[in-house]
């Protein structure tokens, strides 16, 4: 079980930890970093301990940092970014073409390797581009396999301007295969490592497109995918219209249509060891992003999504309007112990799977991830 918990801000990253082992010992904030600066992504690598923290600085671009004693202190890194072709670049900006001169706007998930891949790690980025670094961030390279897949031209924007990889699953039986979400783009997977990309998003369905291009799978939009650790062929997806379940490695998808109070929302995390059990945070609907009826819960599924229930004890129930971010809902490796922030800068944990929430802050800057340290 976890005793820190890194949530990255708006306005920096804030490390909380636990004050002893005992689960009457309150949490408390024991580092701060990058105070006044968004803190889009963070990850601790279980396989060495090493912290990792991305920075979208706007005007001054992303940014990465890299911590070697538990967050007390920070190292600039080099950031991913898109290999430029200078003939290319010229032409973008004398037709003022950006698309035709990418730049990473923002990294939007951090994932480290294999247990048999010291050293690599992930980065997903908007525009739709997956990195891979060998050495530890030290030096990225574009995936261009995925970068030029003629699919990539459909793939376009949700929230943001561009499309964005926001989920990456890493098999931790075999660090080859990896599978992904992109917004507005689908799912895709691939069994060797990066060299080839199969789409992976059949049943899912999009309601915002014409119904002949609906089940399309390049114009799916996977609001978030995990998988379960112990059981890596089951994946689990927040959909912008939907709930969806894959039990066989994402090549096919189901829709769950039982989740309370509504299957519209952003985060979704499964329990470690039973692929089972999933939790989801409700919100109305896209064009009213606020929770259902002013009260924020969150919903549990036991049994592959069959039933639900609605956790609400420890969270606001009155006039509540927090809106829980894709990376800011988060567990542990121990299954009963979750965190999820808000953009109203609330952050409440449980120790038992939701049954009960206690609240660690109420003023934190809008929050963009949880991870706890696994």
């Amino acid at each position: 079980m976890s005793n820190r918990l890194h949530v990255g801000t708006r306005k920096g990253l804030f490390i909380f930890e636990r004050g002893g082992a005992s689960r009457t010992q309150p949490w408390r904030i024991v580092h701060t970093a990058f105070l006044g600066d968004p803190v889009s992504m963070t990850l601790t690598d279980s396989r060495d301990g090493t912290d990792y923290a991305a920075l979208n600085l706007g005007h001054f671009g992303v940014k990465m940092h890299r911590s070697e004693d538990g967050g007390a202190n920070w190292k600039e890194i080099p950031a991913p970014a898109f290999p430029k072709n200078p003939g290319e670049t010229a032409a973008a900006e004398t037709e003022g073409d950006a698309a035709k001169a990418p730049s990473v706007k923002q990294i939007w998930s951090l994932e480290a390797g294999g247990r048999d891949q010291p050293g690599l790690l992930w980065a997903g980025t908007i525009p739709g581009g997956l990195f891979r670094s060998r050495d530890r961030g030290d030096t990225w390279e574009l995936v261009e396999s995925l970068w030029n897949l003629p699919a990539r031209a459909q793939w376009f924007g949700g929230g943001a301007d561009h499309p964005g990889i926001h989920s990456i699953c890493v098999d931790p039986r075999d660090g080859r295969k990896v599978t992904i979400g992109v917004s507005i783009g689908g799912a895709w997977h691939t069994a060797d490592g990066g060299d080839s990309w199969e789409v992976r998003s059949s049943g899912m369905f999009a309601a915002y497109m014409p119904p002949e291009k609906a089940h399309d799978p390049n114009f799916q939009d996977p609001h978030r995918i995990v998988a379960c650790p112990a059981a890596p062929d089951v994946l689990w997806c927040q959909h912008h219209n939907g709930v969806f379940h894959s039990t066989d490695a994402a090549r096919s998808w189901q829709e769950v249509k039982t989740v309370q109070p509504s299957v519209f929302g952003f985060g979704v995390a499964v329990h470690p060891e039973d692929p089972e059990t999933a939790w989801f945070v409700p919100a109305v609907k896209d064009e009213c992003r606020i929770p259902v009826d002013g009260q924020v819960v969150a919903a549990r599924t036991r049994d592959g999504g069959k039933n639900f229930t609605v956790l609400r004890e420890g969270l606001p129930q009155d006039h509540a309007y927090d809106l829980v971010y894709r990376h800011a809902l988060d567990i542990d490796d121990s299954g009963d112990r979750l965190a999820m922030g808000s953009t109203t800068g609330a952050l409440w944990l449980t120790e038992n799977q939701g049954d009960s929430w206690q609240t660690l802050s109420t003023h934190l800057p809008p929050v963009y991830s949880v991870r706890f340290e696994k």
